[in-house]
């Protein structure tokens, strides 16, 4: 079955850094497009980022553009998002998730699986 498992979220000051990351199982994580998503409290889900097979296509929503980087490592079957110079409207719970169709979007119905999520409180 498939499986998303999100970690390494936490507490971080405004302008700090964090990595989250995604162990998939259960499909050839290697063989799919894959993105990070985000919902804050009270708010819509938000496409963050995402990441071809072999890395060779990247996309970014605007508002982390220059902060945020995904990558991957397919031998690991892990999915990351490192994340700097975070601000508190980065706060979220964040996702990975995959697309039925690149680069994924801002509603669930576009993705056919997902995590529980990892929670990123950006505060000081």
């Amino acid at each position: 079955q498939v499986q998303l498992v999100e970690s390494g979220g936490g507490l971080v000051q405004p302008g700090g850094s964090l990595r989250v990351s995604c162990v998939a199982s259960g499909f050839t994580f290697s063989s799919y497009y894959m993105s990070w998503v985000r919902q804050a409290p009270g708010k819509g889900l938000e496409w963050v980022s995402g990441i071809n097979s072999r890395g060779s296509r990247i996309d970014y929503a605007d508002s982390v553009k220059g902060r945020f980087t995904i990558s991957r490592d397919n031998a690991k079957n892990t999915l990351y998002l490192q994340m700097n110079g975070l601000k508190p409207e980065d706060s979220a719970l964040y996702y990975c998730a995959r697309p039925r169709t690149a680069p994924g979007g801002s509603t669930w119905n576009e993705y056919d699986y997902w995590g529980q999520g990892t929670q990123v409180t950006v505060s000081s």
